[in-house]
């Protein structure tokens, strides 16, 4: 008859990372539900959520919406709920990437209009040019690889309306001529750590329309989006259902 250490039975299987150390923090994957979080577990769970981002397991609102739900948790089982759904690839520091899509890389409006909707992957840099016609470009359903998007807009008596949520980081810029840029929405700032879209902008007798959308158009149209944009300038936006 054999005995077993008892300490070893109190001990589970330690979960090693890439180079000896933890992968994914264990207090987002075992814990206990009630135990309230620290600044430093939310940080981790953001951390995960950016990884898998990164690699297109969730779009840029996907994003956004988790993300504000982990700043605002309470408890170990919140944190826990946000990332449930995400594989956790073992001996790996960051999620392997799943099948790639092939990018989006350019959008071209020739007196006529171009769309981007929906889910797409978007890696380094979008180029969109709009002659005498218009682009709308919805990035709230991107799959941004990185963190971070360059979308370069050429407008000649034409123009864009760009769509983003309004915790991500924006920087606008570039050269307009008889034309510019217009930003609608909220002038809150960037959720710590949130993904970068650069704008640049080159307009002649055009100019791109740039809304930032909140969360309480998330999964409602373009019309809706562009009237809680404005309400939310206005700082007359509903509260969340």
């Amino acid at each position: 008859m054999t005995s077993e250490d008892p300490s070893a039975q109190a001990e589970g299987p330690e979960r090693l990372g890439s180079r000896g150390g933890p992968a994914y923090p264990a207090e987002v994957t075992d814990p206990d539900a009630s135990l309230r979080v620290s600044d430093a577990e939310r940080d981790a769970t953001l951390r995960v959520l950016g990884d898998h981002a990164s690699v297109g397991r969730l779009t840029l609102d996907e994003l956004e919406e988790r993300s504000g739900r982990a700043l605002a948790a309470k408890t170990r089982g919140e944190l826990a709920t946000l990332v449930s759904d995400l594989p956790q690839e073992a001996g790996q520091g960051r999620p392997a990437p799943v099948m790639a899509k092939k990018p989006v890389r350019w959008m071209v409006a020739i007196m006529a209009g171009s769309h981007r909707r929906g889910r797409f992957r978007a890696v380094g840099r979008i180029n969109a040019v709009a002659i005498m016609g218009g682009d709308e470009i919805d990035l709230r359903e991107a799959e941004i690889e990185g963190g971070e998007l360059t979308l370069n807009l050429v407008a000649i008596m034409g123009g864009a309306n760009i769509y983003v949520p309004d915790t991500v980081e924006l920087e606008v810029g570039g050269i307009s001529l008889m034309g510019g840029n217009t930003e609608v929405g909220s002038e809150r700032p960037p959720r710590p750590g949130a993904p970068l879209i650069r704008l640049r902008t080159y307009n002649l007798m055009g100019g791109a329309t740039i809304f930032r959308v909140p969360p309480q158009a998330r999964g409602l149209d373009l019309r809706e989006a562009r009237r809680l944009a404005k309400a939310a300038g206005r700082g007359e936006l509903p509260p969340p259902a």
